[in-house]
């Protein structure tokens, strides 16, 4: 078995491996754009996986298990959250990748990070906040936000573009930033069914007859079956995607869920609600602001702020400012003031 002989040149042996078993169009760390700020590379992991490892042990990223993927802060523990969406999305990209001979590594570190944006009470709360801001939100240009300022990662530029372009519309510079983009859609499709008819929203036999046919009515057969129409017609091409067929009936499906779970359905029932706390903390915090920041920073630093919260967080601190209770040693709002001196300060 091949063994590395210095510690001093694990990480060049593995990027000159990179070249003999990656595939001609993947992104090779070696030829990588760099990162903003230049620093000393490891010795022992590729650029790419420092990426992966910086984004899993930030704080953005631990935040994800109190944030709602479809169900708004599901006392059930098999329904999904951010972070468990996220986790599949990463395995789900990874399988692609290792199939088709891309970087694994820089594909795990697009998918860990794709969410780190992504508000309290999941689209609902990037949908207040849309409505609020000026220019509007989005959640994947604040994950940019959160890795390029807010935790300051210092991220390669091909994690970064992955980070992007993952919400469609946008056209990815990699091909793994490619593959994310297409795992996040068979991730969510797939297992937003899967809790749709754990809350009895919807029964396996509601879905689209002709889109059961194809991929199966089976869970795991249909996860699979997506996977490998992906890798299947990617093998040898300088574009990663379905067949035309298959992209069809995924397209299908996805419409579908939005038509019965996504926007009126009993999931939704909560969404009013919500939205109520998202806004009602905005107001309070800019009002709350004025008096320390300069008016043209108050709101980003409330949108960072709010972005940022678990749902729980977001909820307690509603009832902090707006239900009444007895007389006691309410918690400060620390991190709010320090966002607001340091963009302040610039």
């Amino acid at each position: 078995m091949p063994q590395f002989k210095d510690v001093d040149n694990i990480r060049e042996s593995l990027e000159e491996r990179e070249f003999s078993i990656l595939c001609d169009i993947a992104t090779k760390a070696r030829n990588s754009k760099g990162r903003k700020t230049e620093e000393e590379e490891s010795s022992i992991r590729t650029c790419f996986q420092r990426d992966r490892d910086r984004i899993l042990h930030s704080k953005a990223f631990r935040r994800l298990k109190h944030k709602t993927q479809v169900f708004l802060s599901p006392f059930d523990d098999h329904f999904r959250t951010r972070l468990t969406h996220t986790l599949e999305v990463s395995q789900i990209a990874r399988t692609i990748s290792r199939s088709l001979c891309l970087n694994e590594d820089l594909t795990e570190a697009i998918a860990l990070g794709h969410d780190l944006g992504h508000t309290p009470f999941g689209h609902c709360g990037e949908g207040v906040l849309n409505e609020l801001v000026e220019g509007g939100f989005h959640h994947n240009i604040q994950s940019v936000r959160v890795v390029d300022v807010l935790e300051n990662l210092n991220l390669c530029q091909e994690t970064v573009d992955g980070i992007l372009t993952h919400t469609w519309g946008y056209v990815p510079k990699t091909p793994e930033a490619q593959v994310v983009q297409l795992a996040d859609k068979i991730a969510y499709i797939n297992h937003d069914i899967e809790d749709s008819i754990r809350a009895g929203i919807i029964s396996e036999s509601d879905l689209p007859k002709d889109c059961i046919n194809y991929f199966s009515s089976v869970q795991s057969k249909r996860l699979n079956k997506m996977i490998m129409e992906v890798v299947s017609n990617s093998l040898g091409k300088d574009k990663i995607s379905m067949s035309e067929e298959g992209w069809a009936y995924t397209t299908k499906l996805r419409k579908w869920m939005f038509e019965n779970v996504y926007i009126d359905s009993p999931a939704k029932l909560e969404e009013k609600k919500a939205r109520r706390v998202i806004r009602e903390l905005f107001y309070h915090y800019c009002e709350m602001l004025k008096p320390m920041c300069p008016q043209d920073k108050i709101e980003r630093v409330v949108t960072d702020y709010i972005s940022g919260m678990t749902d729980r967080y977001a909820v307690e601190k509603y009832k902090e400012n707006f239900i009444p209770i007895g007389l006691q040693c309410g918690a400060r709002e620390d991190y709010l003031f320090k966002l607001a001196n340091e963009l302040s300060s610039k």
